[in-house]
């Protein structure tokens, strides 16, 4: 830890008016990227995991679960035990422990020493979310947030529609432990570009730290959690179960185009997302949801239409894509001084709602069939509009 992170006081990063810092910021781009390739990357590895390590396909899969709940578990503990200190520190221990977690599954043949250290991994990922928002708006002028919330987020949807297909493409290549590998060797690449370019940030003053009773009574914010809540419990229920629900149409052969169409559409979404959200916020979440309601509708109308299915995932991108952004902009504005730990209730609830996804789908997919899992999308959109539509201080 260095002097001058010690020796600053409470935002006293000081912006730059009118400018955004993009080196610092597509650090933080990076540091989402690294962290949302390294939770996900096992599904596009899984069969040749399966295969080398010489288990069933939902052993690995577990994998991917303990890391979810080492971020369920401890991401608002960690929060409470390190506000109080400098967040440069604490972002460049998260970005070092992928590296870590990620070298241990490319030497590593003991299953439970994978399962160890993917939870640890989830710790890291967790601590890394809730310090990401609050990092990117204290390194510009208050008009800017937004925008900047914005670049830092774009690491997401690229690692969804770029990073895991190309580690599943490398891994028939140079196989699967040399892409954990070329991911730890990333983040310490990252770590490094992090420490030159992103500036000191303090934690909160012992006096200024807060409660959750305290985040979740400031005006607005409840309705933000709830909007939260809803569009990713919808969003999962079919993005989890996309794959039998694209046989509807016969287009399972283009599923990987339709993932990539969705990450791009995202990213679109994004980027319209940061020109306009220090203006616009409640337009833009409003016709986010709108347009996520309006592609879950066709699919539910016409689940056997390629045509159809093709446009609204296109739609659907385009209204979800931006909503981490908007939503993670939202929380900052309002949370003032104990934006981490705000964010830290993001990380839970987005993680709460991941896992909902999960099992409302799959308990439709057993009672049901796939093409009920748009009507589900359906009814929670509805009430996610029927919560933002009100709620103007939520998003002020």
């Amino acid at each position: 830890m260095s002097a001058i992170d010690k020796a600053l006081p409470y935002d006293a990063c000081e912006p730059t008016p009118g400018r955004l810092p993009m080196l610092g910021l597509l650090a933080l781009a990076c540091g989402a990227f690294i962290t949302v390739l390294t939770e996900c990357i096992v599904a596009g590895l899984l069969p040749a995991m399966s295969r080398d390590l010489g288990l069933s396909e939902a052993l690995v899969g577990q994998l991917t679960t303990v890391y979810a709940l080492g971020s369920l578990l401890t991401a608002i503990p960690m929060v409470k035990l390190t506000s109080h200190l400098p967040r440069r520190p604490l972002l460049l221990a998260a970005i070092l422990g992928f590296a870590l977690v990620n070298s241990v599954m490319a030497w590593t043949d003991a299953y439970v020493l994978m399962l160890v250290s993917r939870f640890l991994g989830g710790v890291a990922a967790g601590l890394l979310w809730a310090l990401l928002a609050g990092y990117a708006s204290r390194m510009v002028a208050p008009q800017l947030q937004g925008r900047a919330i914005a670049v830092a987020m774009l690491g997401t949807p690229l690692a969804m529609s770029i990073g895991i297909p190309a580690g599943t493409w490398l891994s028939q290549l140079i196989g699967w432990r040399w892409v954990f590998g070329l991911m730890s060797l990333l983040s310490v690449a990252l770590a490094g570009w992090s420490r030159a370019a992103l500036p000191p940030v303090p934690g909160v003053p012992p006096q200024q730290s807060g409660t959750l009773r305290d985040v979740l009574a400031r005006p607005g914010l409840v309705a933000v959690y709830a909007v939260m809540l809803l569009a990713v419990l919808a969003h999962n229920v079919l993005y989890t179960y996309i794959a039998p629900f694209v046989v509807l149409s016969g287009s399972q052969a283009m599923l990987d185009r339709l993932l990539l169409l969705f990450g791009v559409s995202s990213v679109v979404s994004i980027a319209i997302t940061g020109a306009l959200i220090d203006r616009w916020m409640r337009a833009l979440i409003v016709l986010g949801m709108a347009l996520f309601l309006l592609a879950a509708v066709v699919m539910a109308l016409w689940p056997s239409s390629q045509a159809v299915l093709v446009t609204a995932v296109a739609v659907w991108g385009l209204g979800f894509g931006g909503a981490a952004t908007l939503i993670q902009t939202a929380v900052a504005r309002r949370s003032g001084e104990q934006q981490d730990l705000g964010q830290s209730l993001v990380v839970v609830g987005w993680n709460l709602a991941i896992a909902g996804g999960g099992v409302v789908g799959g308990v439709m997919l057993k009672l049901a069939n796939a093409a009920m899992l748009p009507w589900a999308l359906v009814a929670l959109l509805a009430v996610t509009l029927w919560v933002a539509v009100p709620a103007k201080k939520a998003w002020a």
